[in-house]
């Protein structure tokens, strides 16, 4: 790489009184409020709290699926709260991994055709297709098993076909919710140190949701919710 990582000077998500309302039952309910927060280029930051804690609604903000109430949300200067829901997609698929904790794979296709989904979308040829799946496969250390379908691997192979696919589009933003919440600690070590990978060594930008203090230590900053506030933010040591 040209330059070396972590680079945490220029924001990539800059987020300014942000606030999410639900209504249930005719009354409102809030989730989040008053969020302030800014996430520089090649950072990775855990979200913990609570259950209940807007952690996850946050996430989901964050990556476009869900929109504020208030507030604005700024991914590389795109704010994309004023996008309506077709831009919103089209901007998801060009800017953002997701990487869930029970991996979200299809059953019927290989791992060489989970991770090529998201291309699919893409002008690219099915050469270039190829090139880009088969390039981020050998990343994750799944090269090998490129032709096995999910239920022929094990939770942490399962997770990395999961990571590749978020990560062969070359996306801005990583999210991760609870990424290892499914996995033994072992195997969970294993994925977070690709993780680690990451964003130390491609200079991804990631924001993780999770319950796990170990977990969250591997982040270069913990971001703590209570109760829709954010109340604490601060490094994180390995």
């Amino acid at each position: 790489m040209n330059a070396p990582y972590p680079v945490f000077k220029e924001p990539v998500i800059r987020i300014e009184h942000l606030s999410k309302t639900y209504t249930r039952g005719g009354q409102p309910i809030p989730v989040l409020m008053d969020i302030n927060l800014e996430v520089g280029r090649a950072e990775f930051v855990s979200l913990m709290g609570p259950s209940g804690s807007g952690k996850s609604t946050l996430l989901n903000l964050i990556a476009g699926i869900d929109q504020p109430s208030t507030g604005t949300i700024k991914i590389n200067g795109v704010d994309i709260a004023t996008l309506d829901e077709g831009a919103l997609a089209d901007w998801r698929a060009a800017n953002v991994g997701f990487i869930f904790q029970f991996y979200n794979l299809m059953p019927v296709l290989t791992a060489y055709e989970n991770v090529e989904l998201p291309l699919l979308l893409t002008n690219l040829t099915r050469k270039e297709r190829k090139a880009h799946v088969e390039a981020t496969l050998e990343m994750v250390r799944l090269a090998d098993r490129m032709d096995h379908y999910p239920n022929e691997l094990s939770g942490g192979q399962q997770q990395r076909v999961a990571i590749a696919r978020a990560l062969v589009t070359d996306p801005t933003l990583i999210v991760a919710d609870e990424p290892t919440g499914d996995l033994d600690r072992a195997t969970g070590e294993e994925v977070l140190a690709l993780m680690d990978e990451l964003h130390h060594d491609l200079g991804k930008t990631i924001v993780m949701v999770t319950h796990d203090p170990k977990a969250a230590a591997r982040a270069s900053r913990m971001i703590h919710l209570e109760k829709g506030v954010l109340v604490a933010s601060g490094e994180a040591g390995h």
